[in-house]
C-alpha cells in the first residue's frame, strides 16, 4: 500500500515537472459560454427577487414600523417564518411539495406559473428577499433621528408627505449598507437554482465536472465568477453609499474644522 501511494506521488511530481498543469481549464475555456448563460440566469432571479421583493417590503416596513393594528402580526409571521428557514427548504416547500395538492396541479396557475423551475425560484427568492428587506428596512424607519420629525411637523407636513418626503428617504439612506449585504446573500443563495434542475453557474460547474468527470475545475470556475459579480455589487453600493451619505462626510468634515480651530 505505501509502495502504491509513493509511486502515485512521484508520478504526480513528474506530471507537475513536466510544466502541465494539474487542472485542464482547456475544457473550461471550450464550454465558457455555459458559465457566461448561468451567470445571466443567476444575475435574472436574482435581480428580479431584489426589485419585486423591495418593493414589497416597503409597505411592510411601514406597517410593521407604525405597529399597524391588523397587518402588525401577520407580517411579523411572514418574516419569521422565511428568515427563520433555510432557502433551500422554502425552495424545496415551492417546487417540489406543491405538485403533491392535486387542487393547485388542476388550478390556472399550475401550467404558466408553478410547475415550471424558473417562476417557482423567482416566487421563493421574491418572498425569500422581502421578508430580509422589511425588517432591516423597519428598524431604520423606527430609528429615524427626532430632529428629522419634528423639523417635518415644523414645516406642517402632513403624515404622509413627512413619511414620503423625510422620514423614507432617511430611512433607505441608513439601510443603504445592510441592503447591499443582503444583495450578495441572494447572489450566494442563487446556488440553490441548481438542486430544481435549472444549470446556473454553480449548476455550470457541476454539468462540467460531471460530463469529463472533474475534481475542482468547474467549482473553481464558478467560484471566480461570483468573486467578480461580488467585486462589482461591493463596489456600485460603495458609490452609491458615497452619494447618497455625502451630506453627512460634509457635516462631520466640518465639525472636526470647528473642532481643530478651538483646539
Amino acid at each position: 500500500m505505501e509502495e502504491s501511494k509513493s509511486r502515485t506521488f512521484w508520478e504526480y511530481l513528474t506530471y507537475i515537472s513536466e510544466n502541465k498543469s494539474p487542472l485542464d481549464f482547456v475544457l473550461v475555456w471550450d464550454h465558457i459560454d455555459r458559465f457566461l448563460w448561468g451567470a445571466l440566469l443567476t444575475l435574472e432571479i436574482t435581480i428580479l427577487a431584489l426589485l419585486l421583493g423591495g418593493v414589497l417590503s416597503v409597505p411592510m416596513a411601514i406597517a410593521r414600523a407604525y405597529k399597524h393594528r391588523w397587518l402588525n402580526f401577520p407580517i411579523w409571521c411572514f418574516t419569521y417564518f422565511f428568515r427563520g428557514t433555510p432557502l433551500l427548504v422554502q425552495t424545496y416547500l415551492i417546487y417540489y411539495g406543491l405538485a403533491q395538492f392535486e387542487s393547485v396541479r388542476e388550478s390556472f396557475l399550475w401550467d404558466p406559473v408553478l410547475s415550471s423551475a424558473w417562476w417557482c425560484a423567482l416566487i421563493v427568492f421574491t418572498l425569500n428577499t422581502a421578508g430580509y428587506t422589511t425588517e432591516f428596512l423597519r428598524g431604520s424607519i423606527e430609528t429615524t433621528p427626532a430632529g428629522e420629525i419634528e423639523a417635518a411637523r415644523a414645516c406642517g407636513m402632513s403624515p404622509m408627505t413627512m413619511l414620503r418626503r423625510v422620514v423614507l428617504p432617511s430611512a433607505f439612506r441608513r439601510a443603504l449598507p445592510a441592503y447591499s449585504n443582503e444583495v450578495i446573500f441572494m447572489l450566494h443563495g442563487s446556488v440553490v437554482l441548481s438542486t430544481i434542475t435549472l444549470q446556473d453557474l454553480l449548476g455550470a460547474g457541476r454539468w462540467l465536472n460531471g460530463r469529463y468527470y472533474l475534481a475542482y475545475e468547474g467549482f473553481i470556475t464558478a467560484m471566480l465568477f461570483y468573486m467578480v459579480l461580488v467585486f462589482i455589487i461591493s463596489r456600485g453600493f460603495s458609490l452609491w453609499e458615497k452619494h447618497w451619505l455625502v451630506h453627512l462626510r460634509q457635516r462631520e468634515s466640518e465639525t472636526g474644522a470647528v473642532a481643530a480651530r478651538a483646539g
